[in-house]
């Protein structure tokens, strides 16, 4: 089983295959309840996506403004022939440099990003997302998780997930808490077709 996740691992390279896994695990349900619970955007918004993967999460979202971050030129070439001029793509991290002449948005999302980045880069990726935010305005993160009495096939997949910072619910709560004021945690068993555990932040600006 070892040698399969490895290799699952080195094909999610590829945008293709990483939009084939996530259509297997049952993603289209996941975003459209994740973007109606938790996202909640509005027409006209602006939102900043931190690695933002193949962008997908756009073909949930209303008529908003765009603008998505991701170090995988495959991810962004893929995002932009399907996307075109409906969102703004950059092969890069996010920084202060990247964000200077992007207006404050409404929303940033960061969704299976923070379960890659150790505290350090966590806690500067929450205070980029605070730095880049109108007041009020929400940061929505979507994360693996442990918890306890999880399934087994859940703590299984998620101990041998791409990402190496995998926390619990605490864990990844006081972290967000070190940069924003007010910061909601929800848990979620049920947004793949198999066992798995989420967890979404919403960090209140």
């Amino acid at each position: 089983m070892g040698q399969v996740v490895t290799g699952l691992r080195a094909v999610l390279t590829s945008a293709a295959a990483y939009n084939v896994f996530q259509h297997l695990m049952g993603a289209d349900r996941g975003r459209r309840e994740f973007v109606r619970c938790y996202v909640r955007p509005k027409s006209g918004q602006w939102v900043l996506d931190i690695g933002c993967g193949t962008a997908d999460l756009l073909a949930y979202l209303p008529d908003v403004h765009y603008y998505g971050f991701d170090s995988s030129q495959k991810y962004i070439d893929a995002a932009r022939q399907r996307f075109g001029s409906r969102a703004v793509l950059a092969c890069t991290r996010v920084s202060e440099s990247a964000l200077e002449g992007i207006p404050k948005v409404d929303l940033a999302l960061a969704i299976g990003v923070v379960h890659h980045l150790g505290n350090d880069e966590a806690v500067n990726l929450f205070q980029l997302a605070n730095s880049a935010l109108k007041r009020g305005g929400r940061l929505v993160t979507l994360d693996c998780c442990f918890v306890p009495g999880q399934s087994r096939i859940a703590r299984f997949l998620i101990a041998h997930d791409r990402g190496q910072n995998v926390r619990d619910e605490q864990g990844y709560k006081s972290l967000a808490e070190g940069v924003f004021p007010t910061v909601k945690t929800y848990i979620r068993h049920d947004m793949a077709r198999f066992p798995y555990t989420h967890l979404i932040m919403e960090c209140i600006a």
